[in-house]
């Protein structure tokens, strides 16, 4: 009776015209119209859109020049939009203590897609440590298991950063 472009525009005397349906049914069927209504609307055109190491680093400029190292985490919806920047933890001039309990809680309460990760070397080290791979290969596991993808793991240092993925050190498990 009514084509989809003027369903939102269905009154409820209009749905109540239509044989079987009562006033309850007429008012839910309104509310639901509303809802999708208002769940087409809330895409956020506004928040950032991660779709290279160039613009996750962007993100991550406020790592520079700290005195001990800080683990984020950048969560992102399906459309790679960051969604929740988090500290994850805050370490010593050398290393930080990461659980992936702590990275996946938030990722799974934020409904994310997938996650990067980041830390900072404030002893402007570029080098890639041992732990730094034992850690993300624990987390990519966790992140598999709970079907949420980690897309890199970015090292910010004062002179720049090192991409993980760029490296080829991002191993699927």
């Amino acid at each position: 009776k009514y084509p989809l472009s003027k369903l939102l525009a269905v009154s409820k005397d209009d749905l109540l015209s239509i044989k079987g349906v009562e006033a309850t049914k007429a008012i839910t069927i309104k509310a639901a119209l509303e809802l999708g209504s208002r769940s087409v609307g809330s895409f956020n055109n506004s928040l950032p859109i991660l779709n290279s190491v160039r613009d996750t680093v962007a993100q991550l400029a406020d790592l520079r020049g700290k005195q001990k190292e800080y683990f984020i985490a950048l969560y992102l919806n399906a459309r790679k939009q960051l969604i929740h920047k988090e500290t994850i933890s805050i370490g010593t001039l050398t290393e930080t203590l990461v659980h992936p309990r702590e990275v996946f809680e938030l990722a799974i309460r934020h409904f994310t897609s997938s996650i990067i990760l980041a830390h900072n070397h404030p002893s402007k080290n570029t080098e890639v440590s041992d732990e730094d791979i034992r850690l993300t290969e624990k987390l990519i596991q966790s992140g598999t298991i709970l079907d949420i993808e980690v897309l890199d793991h970015i090292i910010i240092t004062d002179d720049g950063y090192i991409s993980f993925k760029e490296k080829g050190l991002l191993f699927r498990q």
